[in-house]
């Protein structure tokens, strides 16, 4: 086989067609249905937060009255989830806790998957030191826990914003999907459309882009958006302990955080808060499942 025909291989018509075929099991799965429209649920709130929370009462979380304190749910008065426990209407309360805590698992996401293509491509592309450094960097990174480091850095920082918890979170999430791009980088590397780019004289970076990354970058995808719900899940825990996002930040571990002492008085005061985060949690790990069982994480290497 020619080096044209082995490049050929490799074309855009061919990843149309596995394009394709990914989208047509994932159009019939109705876990996909499900995930998608929770977690399309869940942005609309992340993006238009003032008009979901206004569907009753005010909608204003930040004003309050101590006069309503811990009062329960009032479907009449507006007030469908009740109050906090300085007063505050609690639906609108969880509405706008959504947005940071998707933010941070939308970022960390991002970050996450960015570093790890960077650094998996260069290692399992480049081989020799570059891989025998940064694969020792991931394997320091990756021997230390992810709660139990964050706890430590995070601990350290005086104010703790969305975005410093998600550089936190970003600093210890990476490795493994690192080590998975850069696993598919090696297989890839040796294929035969490869070889041909290169005896061909191609430049690197356009071997990368053109033939490398669209090959390898199925696994860290998948990967990623499994992650989504496993980051809201941490930043909540984090903040339920006292150590992720502080006050008056809105988000559901630190509702939940500030309510504890009430749980059995006020039992309103956790259920909706945990309600909705187990919901956005479910909705990314349904929608990440069925990417995976679809295959892409292997139908971009075919």
């Amino acid at each position: 086989m020619s080096d044209v025909a082995l490049l050929a291989d490799a074309s855009p018509h061919r990843s149309s067609a596995r394009g394709g075929r990914l989208a047509r099991r994932l159009l019939h799965d109705p876990e996909f249905w499900i995930g998608a429209v929770i977690v399309a649920f869940f942005v609309l709130i992340t993006v238009w937060p003032s008009s979901i929370a206004g569907i009753f009462g005010h909608g204003d979380p930040r004003e309050c009255d101590l006069r309503f304190s811990r009062l329960g749910p009032d479907a009449n008065a507006g007030h469908p989830f009740g109050y906090t426990i300085q007063g505050c209407d609690l639906y609108a309360s969880v509405v706008y806790g959504a947005a940071n805590s998707i933010t941070v698992g939308a970022v960390v996401t991002a970050g996450t998957a960015i570093i790890a293509i960077a650094l998996g491509l260069f290692a399992g592309y480049f081989g020799g030191w570059v891989d025998t450094v940064l694969s020792r960097i991931s394997e320091i990174m990756v021997s230390v826990p992810l709660l139990l480091g964050a706890v430590l850095v995070l601990n350290s920082i005086e104010t703790r914003s969305v975005w410093a918890v998600s550089l936190v979170l970003i600093a210890f999430s990476w490795p493994t999907a690192m080590r998975v791009m850069r696993t598919s980088t090696i297989s890839v590397r040796a294929r035969s459309f490869v070889t041909a780019s290169l005896s061909l004289g191609l430049p690197t970076w356009r071997i990368l882009v053109s033939h490398v990354v669209p090959n390898t970058i199925g696994p860290v995808l998948v990967l990623a958006t499994l992650q989504v719900g496993a980051v809201i899940s941490t930043e909540a825990t984090l903040t339920y302990l006292g150590i992720g996002l502080q006050a008056p930040a809105l988000s559901w571990g630190l509702q939940l955080s500030q309510a504890e002492p009430y749980f059995s008085s006020a039992p309103h005061l956790l259920y909706f808060p945990a309600g909705a985060l187990t919901l956005a949690v479910a909705g990314f790990v349904l929608l990440g499942e069925s990417v995976r069982k679809s295959g892409f994480h292997s139908s971009n290497a075919a």
